[in-house]
């Protein structure tokens, strides 16, 4: 198991952020698996020819995410993602909830808006 990125300088996808999907993907799909040492920034950007600040980028969004944590000179690794995701996503089921409480909204039209801005998100119509 490793690492595998790759770089499209040709797409309109910042190179930031095909680097930040691709770790994400990787680690959420178990081919990296939690406790997985990444490389350093340095060394990755040098490997796929970008920027270190490129590089630091992707990996600040992705220890936001929960994908990775940074444990100060030891690095970076694979975080337990799917419990980050867990908890972000019950975090902000309950700030919409109160939201939509507070705002006097009935239970089955914040139901519905939550409904359709998945179908949304997820384009399925």
């Amino acid at each position: 198991m490793s690492l595998r990125i790759t770089v499209d300088p040709d797409t309109g996808t910042a190179p930031f952020e095909q680097v930040r999907s691709q770790v994400a993907d990787q680690a959420r799909s178990g081919l990296l698996p939690v406790g997985y040492k990444l490389p350093t920034v340095r060394g990755l950007a040098q490997d796929l020819g970008l920027a270190a600040n490129t590089v630091a980028k992707a990996y600040r969004a992705l220890e936001t995410d929960g994908v990775i944590e940074t444990r100060g000179r030891h690095g970076s690794f694979v975080a337990a993602a799917a419990d980050a995701a867990a908890r972000e996503l019950a975090t902000a089921a309950e700030q919409y909830a109160r939201r939509a409480h507070h705002l006097g909204v009935e239970q089955a039209a914040a139901t519905a808006a939550v409904t359709d801005a998945l179908r949304a998100a997820y384009g399925t119509g």
